[in-house]
């Protein structure tokens, strides 16, 4: 097979209908569109939702729910994600060259997911209380 040569299935494709090409077409006079009207005429279309000047749905229903712009901001970062990194002093920064949090992200938290094995230095880093309580368990710190 090459690239040349292949084609579609036999039967699969068929000629456009044309429109407009006299009685014996089956579609001609008004081409399919019916008399008068504005969908008959050429550029006779309307915006989507729009109602013939009523107010649309769109418009008469309440607005609703809220999409925060500063979501996903401040990552979430597992304890025993911590291991991966090479070094004991963790900031932002250190997190973000070892892959561990996305490099938009603005601020992580640490949270309580698995173990410490080692005393990490934690600053510029926030935690909640029982991922705080495990650092200074393994002997580390946790600094803002």
């Amino acid at each position: 097979m090459f690239l040349n040569t292949i084609q579609p299935a036999e039967g699969s494709k068929h000629a456009k209908r044309r429109v407009g090409r006299g009685i014996g077409s089956g579609l001609g006079k008004t081409a399919g569109r019916g008399h008068k009207g504005q969908k008959s005429r050429s550029g006779g279309f309307h915006k989507v939702g729009f109602e013939g000047g009523q107010m649309p749905l769109q418009r008469r229903l309440p607005k609703r729910g809220f999409n925060s712009l500063t979501r996903g901001d401040v990552v979430e970062v597992r304890l025993s994600e911590l291991a991966k990194l090479p070094v004991t002093d963790v900031d932002l920064l250190v997190l973000k060259q070892a892959g561990v949090v996305s490099g938009r992200a603005k601020g992580a938290k640490l949270v309580l997911s698995g173990t410490v094995d080692r005393a990490y230095k934690l600053s510029g880093v926030l935690a909640t209380k029982g991922a705080a309580a495990a650092i200074v368990a393994a002997g580390g710190s946790v600094g803002e």
